[in-house]
């Protein structure tokens, strides 16, 4: 399947949280067959129930009892295409760090929001408080995008020429 049409599992780090509505924690629900479950919807997120369930040599509703299981609880948290953003126009990514000045940091989050280019942020540790992933059309355009940053903070941007691992699924637990 070529990448940029691929959907991801979204599996949450979240482990040892107890939902909201009061279930078992994400982590009392990592048994053998929930991480066989888990590392075939994230080899394929596509895949629907019954053929999950052959897979697994379980039935179907009880596939799909242990996916919905896993989603309130917190381990799934969504299903997503992953686009490639040089089939968009966007051929260059970059990941931007950024020192806010005094009193900056809740508009250095505002306007990351509104800005589409950017894909993720990240509150991080260190000198800089915030790694921006962005992507853009050219060198002028990823210019464009850290000078609304300038305003509130410091930038320092390294541009990516090549990913050698991309985005995967955090490691599932090994279970007997």
């Amino acid at each position: 399947m070529p990448q940029n049409s691929r959907r991801q599992a979204t599996v949450s780090g979240a482990a040892g949280r107890r939902p909201a509505n009061g279930g078992p924690g994400p982590h009392e629900l990592l048994d053998a067959t929930n991480v066989r479950l888990l590392r075939e919807l994230s080899a394929d997120p596509r895949m629907s129930m019954s053929a999950l369930a052959r897979r697994l040599d379980m039935s179907a509703p009880a596939v799909t009892e242990r996916v919905q299981r896993l989603e309130r609880a917190g381990v799934i948290r969504g299903y997503r295409v992953t686009l490639d953003p040089a089939a968009l126009g966007l051929p260059l990514t970059a990941f931007a760090r950024i020192r806010p000045v005094a009193g900056q940091l809740t508009r250095i989050v505002e306007l990351a929001e509104e800005l589409p280019e950017i894909s993720e942020c990240h509150r991080i540790t260190g000198e800089d408080c915030f790694l921006l992933k962005l992507h853009a059309a050219s060198m002028a355009h990823i210019e464009s995008i850290l000078d609304r940053f300038l305003l509130y903070g410091q930038t320092t941007t390294s541009v990516v020429v090549s990913t050698p691992v991309p985005r995967r699924c955090p490691p599932l637990p090994d279970v007997p």
